[in-house]
């Protein structure tokens, strides 16, 4: 099959099989998915190899010693390029991709796009409508600092910064060769390898059609204030950059 949905994981036993769960009900099951597993101590493996035996798609584990969610990327991403993936799709083992998500992807791949970012909400399950509200205004906020700062604004880019989710993106593997990959570090990596990709090809779509519910337990573990930190890009200071 020549496009490969990636999915990171880390002690998520608790999480991971509502997001498999939203894999199989795509409208687009053409596709193998590849969990990563990034040392988890939990059940996370065994709840994979256990939705495996029923899912209506192939589906790998692989194993990543080297801590860090970007670790876990590169060497997936790698993995399916090298397994003869065309294109590769990702999301996040906390993440809820809408049932149209994988259609959406290879639809803008297939038009000629060599990166498709889509558009992230938040969990309804997690917090209620002020939560939701507040995360929304924390991505359309990270997004304007993106656009307005001088680093993303050089003159070796070539396409204008647009912020987009690692948990909601697709690529081709000729793209992801020639960019380097993604920092192998720990979170945060998206701007990072963002503008890994901008200074490689101008070809970056955007598809409001490819949508994942995203988790704000972050809003939770770090409050208001570290919440906004983070998604400014300023770290994550004496909290876990991985909370759960």
């Amino acid at each position: 099959m020549r496009l490969w949905v990636v999915v990171p994981a880390f002690d998520e036993a608790d999480r991971i099989g509502a997001t498999l769960g939203a894999l199989a009900t795509q409208t687009d099951t053409d596709f193998t998915l590849l969990v990563v597993d990034n040392g988890s101590a939990d059940a996370t493996v065994a709840v994979v190899r256990e939705f495996a035996s029923r899912a209506p798609f192939p589906v790998e584990v692989l194993s990543e010693p080297e801590k860090g969610v970007g670790c876990a990327v590169d060497t997936g991403f790698r993995y399916a390029i090298a397994s003869g993936a065309r294109f590769i799709a990702r999301t996040d083992a906390d993440c809820l991709p809408r049932p149209g998500w994988v259609a959406a992807a290879r639809a803008a791949l297939d038009g000629g796009a060599e990166m498709v970012c889509g558009r992230i909400t938040a969990r309804r399950d997690e917090h209620g409508p002020a939560g939701r509200a507040f995360f929304a205004g924390l991505v359309g906020l990270a997004a304007l600092f993106g656009r307005l700062r001088p680093a993303h604004r050089s003159g070796d880019f070539l396409a204008p910064y647009r912020m987009h989710a690692g948990n909601n993106m697709a690529i081709t593997a000729g793209l992801y060769e020639a960019c380097g990959g993604m920092p192998r570090r720990p979170s945060p990596t998206d701007r990072l390898f963002l503008n890994r990709v901008r200074r490689t090809t101008a070809s970056i779509a955007r598809s409001r059609d490819m949508v994942v519910e995203n988790s704000t337990r972050r809003i939770r573990a770090y409050g208001v204030v570290g919440t906004a930190r983070w998604y400014l890009d300023k770290g994550s200071g004496v909290l876990s950059p991985d909370p759960r």
